[in-house]
C-alpha cells in the first residue's frame, strides 16, 4: 500500500494530539497527589487510626501505666520484714509488714490493707491503711491512701482473714488528702514513686507535713517517711534512709528491741519506723 504526504502528516497530528493528553492527564494526576498528600500531612496526629499491634490497637499512654498497676498488684501482697536491716544497723527497728488485697470484686480498684507493727507486738500495729491503686497516663500508677475513722486496732490482723473487709462500713475510712503516691517504672523491674512536695499535711512531733518515698520490686519494699516543720527540718522518720522490708514468709521472730514503742503510741515514741502522719 502506497501512503501519500496528506496520511503522514495527518498521522504526526494525531500522535501529536495524544502525547500532548498524556502529559496533560500527568500534570493534572500530580498536581492532585500533591494537594491530597498535602492535606494529609495537615491532620492531627493518630487521625489515620492508632498503630495495630499484636492484633490489636495501641492506645498511647495506657498499656504501660495499666502495667504498672498489673505490676504492683502482683508485687505489693506479702508479708514483710525489716530483721535483716535492724541487726546490721540499730537506729532501726525490725519491723513486719503485711499487705493484702481486698474488695477483689470491685471495678474501682485494685484494693489493699496495709498493716505495719513491731515484730514482737503484731497484735498492736502502730500503722494501719488501705490503698487503692488508680492507672495514670505517661506510664504511671497512683497509690491513694485510706485511714481508718474510730477504733482501727479493731481490723488488726485482718491481713490474716481479708474477708474481713467486706463487712467494713466505707464511712470509717476517708482519703489522706495529699498524701497519694505517683508511682512509675525505674527499669523493667522497679517501680518507685513519692508524695508531692509538701501536700500532706502532719501535725506529728511539731511536724506541718510528711513526705514519702517508696520503691517496690517483687521481692521487696523500701519505705521512707518523714515529718518536717514550717522550716523544712525534719523532725520525725528515718534519718539515714528509706526501711528496707524483704518479703518472706513466715516471719522471724526476734528479741524486742529496748526502746520498742507500743500500740498506738508505736508512732509517737519510735524515731525510726514510719509513724503515723
Amino acid at each position: 500500500m502506497i501512503h501519500d504526504g496528506s496520511e503522514g502528516a495527518q498521522f504526526k497530528a494525531s500522535r501529536s494530539s495524544i502525547e500532548l493528553d498524556m502529559k496533560r492527564q500527568s500534570a493534572l494526576y500530580f498536581v492532585l497527589s500533591s494537594a491530597v498528600i498535602g492535606a494529609l500531612a495537615l491532620l492531627p496526629a493518630g487521625c489515620g487510626g492508632p498503630p495495630v499491634v499484636g492484633g490489636g490497637p495501641l492506645q498511647p499512654g495506657r498499656a504501660r501505666a495499666d502495667s504498672a498497676v498489673k505490676d504492683l498488684t502482683a508485687w505489693l501482697p506479702g508479708n514483710y520484714s525489716s530483721a535483716a536491716q535492724a541487726a546490721a544497723d540499730s537506729t532501726y527497728f525490725d519491723v513486719r509488714l503485711h499487705i493484702v488485697p481486698i474488695w477483689t470484686d470491685r471495678a474501682d480498684g485494685p484494693w489493699m490493707y496495709v498493716e505495719q507493727a513491731m515484730a514482737d507486738s503484731q497484735d498492736k500495729p502502730y500503722r494501719q491503711r488501705i490503698y487503692r491503686l488508680i492507672s495514670l497516663p505517661n506510664n504511671h500508677a497512683e497509690s491513694v491512701i485510706y485511714e481508718f475513722a474510730g477504733a482501727p486496732l479493731s481490723w488488726a490482723g485482718a491481713w490474716r482473714n481479708p474477708e474481713r473487709f467486706n463487712a467494713l462500713d466505707p464511712g470509717l475510712i476517708s482519703v489522706r488528702a495529699g498524701c497519694s503516691v505517683v508511682l512509675g517504672y525505674q527499669g523493667a523491674n522497679q517501680i518507685s514513686g513519692t508524695t508531692k512536695g509538701a501536700d500532706c499535711g502532719s501535725a506529728l512531733r511539731g511536724a506541718t507535713y510528711a513526705t514519702t518515698d517508696v520503691t517496690v520490686t517483687a521481692t521487696e519494699l523500701n519505705s521512707w517517711d518523714r515529718g518536717y516543720d514550717a522550716a523544712n527540718k525534719q523532725v520525725w522518720g528515718a534519718v539515714k534512709g528509706a526501711y528496707r522490708f524483704m518479703k518472706e514468709s513466715p516471719a522471724v521472730n526476734t528479741a524486742p528491741h529496748p526502746e520498742q514503742p507500743m500500740g498506738d503510741e508505736a508512732s509517737i515514741a519510735a524515731p525510726a519506723p514510719e509513724p503515723q502522719r
